[in-house]
């Protein structure tokens, strides 16, 4: 897969079959609308092109209520590959771009600079500064000979696929529903920090992480970690090589032995040795949340409760598929 850092950069994409929007999750109805541009696209035999912005406009327009965000640039990159993009244009987004109107986005960004002949777009699409919607962009893009193709809302269970839904889940501590949503388990990535040590002397080393992406609801839960993430010369991640291990997580403060602190990630890999992991990148999927966080009367009922958390885990995952 390509990967070009602004629309000013792309080359020998004319033709191409381009979908728009943040794609944040890269959920079920990114992937739709990435299964018809493929369609749209075969009979040309012309690329499939994801469109994208960084940072999230919303961190620029609205940053005190920019929502936290599910994917990072890497970990979308990854996603967008494996949903069938050929490239992928990652398109600065600030106040000057924010600026852009409709008109000139789709006349010298989808057409001159991108050489789109389809767009691809969800029902709620917005473009340019004016914000116009679908049907001032096809009239846009038909000027300039191309066309525009909206999907509608994809639903599942009677609830409409979105970004929104996906964090309302993961923030009630509800990974099923996210998962359901997503078409895969939400995973975040980081790299492995050294920590106090507690985990070890209970018995159950864990990997401590500081994630760019949303957390769950404080908790522990049941997953699988992949060890040995990496970032390809493109920035993608890729979790290829990676060895998978059953795992189980808490997310929170810790407050049988901390007093106060940050919210973080503490990892326990199942069926592996405490070797140390410091520096190693870790990528942690949710499967299922096992209970809440609460604080313990001793180390020793902490030590315990962990030990039931472990094989919880191990029961919740036996009939699970590997992620």
């Amino acid at each position: 897969m390509r990967v070009f850092r602004s629309l000013e950069e792309v080359e020998s994409l004319r033709g191409c079959t381009a979908v728009i929007g943040n794609l944040d999750g890269v959920h079920l109805g990114h992937r739709r609308l990435l299964e018809a541009a493929r369609v749209r696209a075969a009979p040309r035999g012309a690329p499939v092109v994801a469109l994208t912005f960084e940072p999230h406009p919303a961190r620029v327009l609205r940053p005190a209520m920019a929502p936290p965000i599910l994917t990072p640039l890497g970990r979308k990159l990854e996603l967008l590959e494996a949903a069938g993009a050929d490239a992928v244009v990652v398109q600065p987004f600030d106040l000057g771009y924010a600026a852009t109107p409709a008109e000139a986005f789709v006349r010298r960004d989808l057409g001159q600079r991108l050489g789109a002949a389809d767009v691809v777009v969800g029902y709620d699409f917005t473009a340019g500064h004016e914000r116009a919607r679908v049907d001032a962009l096809r009239d846009m893009l038909r000027a300039c000979g191309a066309s525009l193709f909206v999907l509608e809302p994809v639903t599942v269970d009677g609830l409409t696929v979105s970004s929104t839904k996906v964090r309302e889940f993961l923030l009630e501590g509800n990974v099923e529903g996210a998962a359901v949503l997503l078409g895969r388990p939400h995973d975040v990535d980081g790299a492995v920090l050294r920590g106090a040590g507690l985990g070890r002397k209970l018995g159950f080393p864990t990997a401590n992480l500081r994630p760019e992406a949303l957390l769950p609801a404080n908790g522990v839960y049941a997953g699988r970690a992949s060890l040995g993430v990496r970032t390809r010369p493109d920035g993608a991640t890729d979790a290829g090589g990676a060895a998978r291990y059953l795992s189980v997580s808490n997310v929170g403060v810790r407050p049988t032995v901390e007093e106060a602190g940050p919210v973080g990630l503490e990892v326990h890999l199942l069926d592996r040795g405490p070797a140390d992991l410091y520096g190693e990148r870790l990528r942690v999927a949710f499967a299922a949340r096992l209970r809440a966080e609460r604080r313990f009367p001793s180390v020793d009922a902490l030590r315990a409760q962990i030990a039931k958390d472990v094989e919880a885990a191990r029961e919740r995952l036996r009939q699970e598929a590997p992620m």
